[in-house]
């Protein structure tokens, strides 16, 4: 019965419908029909359509860190299985002389080869202070750079494959600074939605002060060029047990439940890499 009085729009806000007076013939009672069927079809899908929240500006500018301009590089290197040993060897030679070249407005945040997770794989992250300038200043010095340009070839000879992604940093996440180890680091990346990293910046800005007493959270950014809507979260350990026990205790800290369970939905796929640093890494 609901269901007739709605189709024939006697509620409140519906649209009111023509009667077909006596006589009408077939062709023009068909069109009534028509006209009736478009109106009902447009007035029910305005009940279920989504209003869109309009936003004043990018999610980036609302995400990231305004005290800094810095960008960060996510680089995976997928390197030949026989060629691993040679790889770190020869990225412990090449890639300190940029980080410490004071003309270079970059930083070797960390380097590391993925223990769990893609075998035989590479990850390193830069920051560029300064953004995008920086990022250009400093890839126009380096193809002018003889050895750099050497290093690229070696390097390009030992690898399968390579991807990389431009990041910035959440504004409510620690800051990336060198540490002390031995540590392993966990690197975990999450595919969002579209339309929900807002959403996500929003839960996790109350989320992190749960995951603060070990000193744990080393970073968390997220992408802007290259896979897009990507998020990542770097955290460090003393070894796989330590992880687990803190990542257990989270879960007996009233709330953690409940961010975890709004954000869950948001995620199209995620990843979980283990990693352990390099020696010339700054973050050990």
């Amino acid at each position: 019965m609901a269901a007739r009085v709605l189709l024939r729009g006697s509620l409140a806000g519906a649209p009111a419908l023509p009667r077909l007076q006596p006589g009408t013939g077939p062709a023009l009672r068909g069109l009534g029909c028509s006209a009736r069927s478009a109106r009902e079809d447009s007035w029910l899908k305005s009940l279920f359509v989504r209003k869109v929240d309009p936003r004043k500006d990018a999610h980036s500018n609302l995400l990231a860190k305004r005290e800094t301009s810095s960008l960060y590089k996510l680089q995976f290197h997928n390197v030949k299985p026989e060629c691993l040993e040679a790889y770190n060897k020869l990225c412990q030679e090449v890639l300190p002389k940029i980080h410490e070249e004071k003309h270079y407005p970059c930083a070797l945040v960390g380097t590391w080869n993925t223990w769990y997770g893609e075998q035989d794989q590479a990850v390193h992250l830069w920051r560029y202070e300064g953004g995008y300038p920086a990022l250009n200043e400093v890839m126009s010095k380096l193809r002018q750079n003889k050895e750099f340009t050497e290093f690229r070839k070696e390097r390009g000879n030992m690898l399968l494959s390579r991807k990389n992604q431009l990041l910035l940093e959440f504004s409510f996440w620690n800051e990336p600074v060198p540490r002390d180890g031995p540590n392993i680091y966990e690197l975990r990346s999450y595919q969002l939605r579209p339309g929900t990293m807002i959403e996500w910046g929003n839960y996790w800005a109350r989320a992190i002060r749960f995951r603060q007493d070990s000193n744990e959270a080393v970073g968390g950014f997220f992408s802007q060029i290259g896979q897009l809507y990507m998020v990542h979260h770097l955290w460090a350990y003393k070894d796989l047990q330590t992880r687990e026990d803190i990542r257990n205790a989270a879960w007996h800290k009233p709330g953690w439940d409940e961010l975890v369970y709004y954000t869950v939905p948001l995620i199209q796929e995620m990843e979980s890499r283990i990693m352990i640093p390099l020696k010339i890494s700054p973050l050990q």
